[in-house]
């Protein structure tokens, strides 16, 4: 799959995101949870590949089916808000 450059930047994002989960970026994106460790690994830099990894590692947010059901967004209710 090749990805725009924009594309790209919006994948690193939502990767680093703490409420988005893997699946959100597999619908979107089509990049399943290996695919996105991966992507993320070729572009990102060996220290900024580590800390991500070790961010996401066991972060149930980022597990549809490890999330609390009271989580029902993937984004802070502050995040895009419009004036």
């Amino acid at each position: 799959m090749v990805l725009s450059d924009s594309e790209e930047s919006r994948v690193i994002e939502m990767a680093w995101e703490d409420r988005t989960p893997f699946e959100a970026i597999e619908d979107q994106f089509g990049l399943d949870e290996k695919a996105l460790i991966s992507f993320m690994r070729n572009k990102l830099k060996l220290g900024s590949f580590k800390l991500w990894r070790s961010r996401v590692t066991g972060r149930k947010t980022k597990h549809l089916k490890l999330r609390s059901p009271d989580i029902d967004r993937a984004y802070c209710s502050t995040q895009y808000k419009h004036r």
